[in-house]
């Protein structure tokens, strides 16, 4: 009576030793096939394993495995869910597991796979010190940190980040020159120097980033606003600098690093000569207004800070008027504001507008009204390069500012393409000069290397340790930059693929054979541009696919763009940041912004992904002791 469940639960199990059989040898065809489209790239002999577990994986994963893996979890098997790193093997164990249990002996020729256990993946550990340098004593995860334009001029600050705990620093190539950067290189070299703590240099080439173009300026204004509080009492005095050294007035800012900068006002520099500590300074303003500001403080011989109670709005040729008590009475020196650097007009756009999109590098307007025809004329700005007219179709989607504004394709004719607003903040949202745009639905055919890049790659070879590759979509590009690196004697250069197009994901197999076969190779995903391109509901899936493949690959991954950007920015992180960042732990480099608190960012990342190591390694759960 017995018998009978056993006979069938055998016979289950040889049907399914079958079917797991069936599956391996399809993986070995189809393995085979890749390996040998791959095989005259696979220069590097250390990573033609790794290409070879890469091309399993991807055979083992065209499959639908769901049905087998309940099977195999039934009897205690592997499901094959934690393969990535060395898929035959875990297919041979499986099956060797399998033909003991039915009372047969191990097949002699996989017998080396039997018992061997899947420990964490030495070439993939392997791999990612060769692109990123010795693991901390305390984790494994890397930490990479953008700098900003005082990292050139502020070692100190360089030197904190090193002991904060950063492993590598970026540069974007897209901002400042070469004096700026080779500042930032020889700060990083040197605070790795002092402090024991080995820093790479990782540099971004700019790529062909396709932006929006300039707007018009608007009036030449300087408004000095005080703060207040919410019964309009003066919390705190606007500051401003008087000075002297001819360059033209702007407005008060935040620097890279989200220090408050006061704004300026251009004065001639014998009157900046004359200001004591106490003067009192009296101004009609643009409106009428009588106002006064008290001069502070001395800075240089040509600048000057003081302060006014109440707002002032100055335009060139306002006059500031230096009242001082002598002997003989009341001595006024009045001096003309000078020239005051204007800011692009605003061109704000609620959902259902229409917007001009140009094909000259036409500076932009906001929308307006027709006199002779009564009617509302759109709102315009380029896009550069103008290349980009020449991929684009109606119907199809337009992102600006990161997908803060999102747009439809309506038309298109020589002058450029008209798009309406269909995704924008409920009160609307401006658009503003040199932001990003992205055109998911479009199979733009712009080079991925720029005239500037290889300009710039002649820099990046004598200075860096890895190029970071924007924007790179297919094997082809690879190839571009492999090329660029042999002519300027380059492959030692570690290279870094960024991942943040739609194109970029589906050749992401054939851009990792024709890389890492040939470099130290890493993928970043860039989060930022990807989630615009593929768009944000698929994000976790892809960010999850990509991880995947490069663990197959032996390949290390960077995982970028806002990470812990409250806290960086504001000096609070939100709670989805860190449950972000312990995700991120998965990943062999997380990569931070530059910022305000971006101190305190590296030793919150540098404890999290700590406490997560011992959680967790890849998509494994460790059964660290809990303590309740």
């Amino acid at each position: 009576m017995d018998s009978q469940p056993a006979i069938d639960t055998f016979a289950a199990l040889a049907d399914l030793a079958r079917d797991v059989q069936t599956l391996r040898g399809m993986v070995l065809r189809e393995q085979r096939r890749l390996l040998e489209a791959w095989q005259p790239y696979l220069i590097q002999k250390s990573f033609q394993p790794s290409a070879a577990n890469l091309a399993a994986y991807i055979a083992l994963r065209r499959h639908d495995l769901c049905e087998l893996q309940t099977r195999l979890s039934a009897y205690g098997l592997s499901s094959l869910g934690r393969s990535e790193a060395h898929v035959m093997h875990n297919l041979d164990n499986v099956l060797q597991a399998m033909r003991m249990m039915l009372g047969g002996q191990p097949s002699p020729a996989r017998a080396k796979h039997l018992g061997q256990p899947m420990l964490p993946c030495a070439p993939l550990a392997h791999n990612t010190e060769w692109l990123l340098g010795p693991s901390p004593s305390n984790r494994t995860v890397r930490i990479m940190v953008t700098l900003p334009s005082q990292a050139a001029t502020d070692y100190l600050f360089v030197r904190e980040l090193v002991v904060r705990g950063m492993d590598c620093a970026r540069i974007n190539c897209a901002h400042d020159d070469r004096n700026t950067w080779a500042g930032m290189v020889s700060h990083v070299r040197r605070a790795g120097q002092e402090t024991g703590r080995p820093c790479r240099v990782l540099m971004d080439l700019a790529g062909p980033r396709v932006r929006t173009g300039a707007i018009v300026a608007g009036p030449a204004v300087l408004h000095l606003k005080p703060k207040r509080d919410m019964q309009g009492c003066v919390m705190q005095p606007a500051r401003v600098v008087l000075d002297g050294s001819g360059a033209p007035g702007r407005p008060a800012e935040r620097d890279a690093l989200g220090r408050q900068i006061p704004a300026r006002v251009a004065v001639a520099p014998d009157w900046v000569a004359r200001l004591q500590t106490g003067d009192t300074i009296k101004i009609l303003d643009s409106r009428g207004h009588e106002r006064e500001m008290k001069v502070r403080v001395q800075i240089s011989e040509q600048e000057v800070l003081a302060d006014a109670e109440a707002g002032i709005y100055l335009t060139p040729d306002t006059l500031l008027a230096l009242e001082r008590e002598t002997a003989g009475g009341m001595v006024a020196f009045a001096v003309p504001c000078g020239p005051i650097l204007p800011l692009p007009m605003d061109i704000r756009v609620v959902q259902g507008d229409l917007l001009r999109l140009t094909r000259s590098p036409t500076a932009g307007e906001p929308a307006r009204m027709d006199p002779d025809t009564g009617e509302v004329v759109p709102a315009h700005v380029s896009c550069l390069p103008s290349e980009v007219h020449d991929y684009l179709e109606e119907g199809q989607t337009v992102f600006i500012d990161e997908g803060r504004i999102g747009a439809r394709i309506e038309a298109l004719d020589g002058e450029g393409a008209l798009l309406r607003i269909i995704h924008v903040k409920a009160e609307g949202d401006k658009i503003r000069p040199e932001k990003g745009m992205n055109f998911p639905d479009s199979n733009m055919g712009l080079p991925a290397l720029t005239e500037k890049d290889l300009s710039d790659l002649d820099f990046v070879v004598s200075q860096a340790d890895l190029v970071g590759y924007s924007f790179v979509q297919s094997e082809d590009d690879m190839d571009r930059l492999v090329a660029a690196l042999a002519e300027r004697n380059a492959a030692h250069l570690g290279i870094v693929a960024k991942i943040e197009t739609r194109r970029g994901v589906q050749n992401l197999p054939e851009i990792i054979a024709h890389g890492a076969g040939r470099h130290p190779f890493g993928v970043m995903i860039a989060r930022g541009d990807l989630a615009v391109e593929i768009g944000f509901a698929r994000l976790a899936e892809i960010q999850e696919e990509i991880l995947w493949l490069c663990e197959a690959a032996h390949v290390p991954v960077i995982w970028a763009t806002q990470v812990l950007e409250n806290l960086i920015k504001r000096g609070m992180p939100s709670r989805a940041e860190m449950t972000d960042i312990a995700m991120a732990e998965r990943a062999e480099c997380v990569m931070i912004n530059k910022g305000p608190f971006v101190l305190d960012a590296i030793a919150m990342l540098d404890d999290v992904v700590e406490r997560m190591r011992g959680h967790q390694h890849k998509k494994t759960a460790r059964l660290r002791a809990l303590h309740w």
